[in-house]
């Protein structure tokens, strides 16, 4: 169904729901003691191989499946940016990298004068009368010292991280620099002593010495299914050691992609499929990325038990989400930074008070919603300055309609736009491609060319960023730009061509 078609009926169901939202602030505010508390769930690199989320049939998150049901589940949520920093940036700060200019993994936001004095997510409830924890990877890298680490949030947890290590790598070198963090598979350690265990465990601790007369907001930010994918025998042994664990794709599946594609990935540590077939570790990397996510499940369960054994699970709200997508040979390629489902889908889910049970949505949200989604279930006052919109209506009935699509950038002037059906992309250089994602949802055949489609081309790309800033000072690792006089792109500085070879 075209969004034009919709706004109407969607900005007259808003208008009621923005009603009934401040009667339901008054009232929280009048009859309940306090406010709600609120867990903070970080994944990196997860993509939508979890259980409730269908992307793996051998997926086994037995935990987070649980929390889904206790919960609202957004089947179509996207990353505002297929990359660490500027997708947690966008989600923190509530903007999108076309405002901010932050597409690489530098710079740290505040090192930026116009963003230093920028109130984030934690900030806001810190405003507000909660105490904030984090823990883990929640920002991406460091933020400064201990004073500036104080004005981001009151308490801080270990970082998290690998943890434990083999002595060497126990794969073959990769391409394109042998990258330490390129490796997976098993080796001899305990869970014990993982970073994500000891995150969980941290999380645990304050979860069980929680003053009871003041609210939280407590940050985990999970490092793992994150290369290097290591995990213990126990995980491993969780999916079988045969083809049937490795994702679908067509070997032309390339062929219909404009070459603009290849430069959003250009020359990176994450290896293609090719070498992954020619060096036997296919298989390997995706059962390790599988394992990796069930043990993240766990932890995740460890921390949800912990609020139940205190008698606050009633009346905390729980939010879990990745930071974007990740490939395992679709599209010829692993990692992110693309502008694929693969590359911008997200796990998301909300569960605790305020939203609905069971609920499942296939209206499109993104990761800077989760902003103004958790200042509305809280009842903290509004902000006028966020680009996300609240969640709220569709933690109330999965069915209610929203009023715009999702919005993946990488780099300027490289866009993706995710409807409910349709998924368009438009590259700097003005190509572009269209996947029905009811009938291709692997997005194998580009119909951007389809003259019968030339309306639904045009009601997506209605929706590119009218804001489209080039990259911020200092920005560096993964940026592209592109000229149009020349038609030359250039890849973190090297100029790239269209008579250029791939990397492989």
């Amino acid at each position: 169904m075209m969004f034009r078609t919709r706004v109407l009926t969607t900005l007259v169901g808003l208008i009621a729901t923005i009603g009934s939202g401040v009667t339901a602030r008054h009232s929280f505010a009048t009859e309940a003691a306090q406010p709600p508390n609120v867990i903070f769930i970080a994944i990196d690199d997860q993509n939508d191989w979890i259980g409730a989320f269908g992307g793996h049939p051998l997926a086994k998150t037995p935990h987070l499946d649980r929390l889904a049901e206790r919960g609202t589940i957004f089947l179509n949520a996207h990353c505002q940016a297929p990359l660490c920093n500027p997708s947690r940036t966008s989600l923190m700060l509530s903007l999108r990298s076309t405002t901010t200019g932050i597409y690489g993994l530098a710079p740290w936001f505040r090192t930026l004068p116009q963003w230093q004095d920028r109130v984030t997510l934690p900030q806001h409830f810190k405003a507000n009368g909660y105490r904030t924890l984090t823990s883990g990877k929640v920002y991406h890298g460091g933020v400064g010292g201990p004073r500036m680490r104080q004005r981001e949030f009151d308490v801080w947890g270990p970082a998290g991280g690998i943890g434990v290590k083999p002595e060497q790598k126990l794969i073959p070198p990769t391409p394109m620099g042998n990258h330490p963090l390129m490796d997976w598979g098993v080796f001899p350690h305990r869970d014990e002593d993982k970073g994500d265990y000891q995150v969980a465990s941290w999380t645990v601790e304050q979860i069980k010495a929680a003053p009871r007369d003041e609210p939280f907001f407590l940050a985990a930010g999970f490092f793992l299914p994150h290369v290097p994918c290591y995990a213990t025998q126990e995980w491993f042994d969780l999916y079988p050691d045969d083809d049937s664990v490795l994702p679908p794709l067509a070997e032309d599946e390339r062929e219909g992609t404009p070459r603009f594609s290849w430069y959003l990935h250009w020359e990176l540590p994450e290896p293609r499929l090719q070498w992954l077939r020619e060096n036997d570790q296919w298989r390997n990397l995706v059962r390790s990325y599988l394992a990796c996510t069930s043990f993240v499940d766990a932890q995740v369960g460890r921390i949800v038990a912990a609020l139940e054994e205190q008698g606050l699970a009633d009346n905390t709200v729980i939010v879990v989400w990745g930071d974007h997508g990740w490939h395992l040979g679709e599209k010829l390629i692993t990692g992110k930074n693309t502008l694929w489902d693969r590359g911008t889908r997200v796990p998301m889910i909300f569960a605790g008070p305020g939203v609905t049970a069971g609920g499942r949505v296939t209206q499109p949200a993104e990761l800077l919603d989760i902003y103004p989604t958790l200042i509305d279930l809280c009842g903290l006052p509004n902000r006028d300055d966020l680009e996300g919109i609240t969640l709220r209506p569709q933690l109330e009935d999965a069915t209610a309609a929203r009023a715009r699509p999702a919005i993946t950038s990488h780099n300027q002037g490289n866009h993706g736009i995710r409807s409910e059906r349709w998924r368009y992309i438009s590259y700097a250089d003005g190509t572009e491609e269209l996947y029905d994602m009811v009938n291709d949802p692997l997005e194998w055949k580009n119909l951007a060319s389809d003259p019968s489609l030339a309306g639904v081309v045009a009601e997506h790309r209605r929706w590119l960023p009218k804001i489209d800033v080039p990259p911020a000072p200092g920005s560096q690792h993964r940026v592209l730009t592109y000229d149009p006089a020349t038609d030359h792109a250039v890849w973190e500085g090297q100029v790239v061509t269209r008579q250029d070879e791939i990397p492989e």
